[in-house]
């Protein structure tokens, strides 16, 4: 089995809590660190933005990322969410196993 860590950006941290809560309630994220202080710049309709934004680092089943990148979707208030993922090479056995236990598997269905 394998895992990632996917990463979206939100501007406000009432959503970053409330989009981390719902993703790890529908068990498509096992954890989610919220990481603060993060300054963005990007290219936005023609122009150059910065904003101070919350970085999500969500620990997740590889099999689950198009789910997950749906669900960010769903809930980001920004009209293009960021949303990307790497995979996790190695890690803590237990962690892994515990990640397991905390995300769905194919068979389940959406909670």
């Amino acid at each position: 089995m394998r895992f990632t860590i996917a990463y979206t950006t939100i501007e406000k941290k009432t959503d970053a809590i409330k989009i981390s809560k719902v993703l790890i309630k529908e068990k498509l994220a096992a954890c989610v660190n919220i990481l603060p202080g993060l300054t963005s710049l990007y290219r936005w309709k023609g122009k150059t933005v910065q904003d101070r934004e919350y970085l999500l680092a969500i620990k997740t089943r590889k099999n689950l990322l198009p789910l997950l990148g749906q669900r960010i979707k769903t809930l980001s208030p920004y009209e293009v969410p960021e949303f990307i993922a790497t995979e996790i090479l190695y890690g803590n056995k237990d962690y892994l196993d515990w990640l397991s236990q905390n995300t769905k598997n194919k068979k389940e269905k959406k909670t």
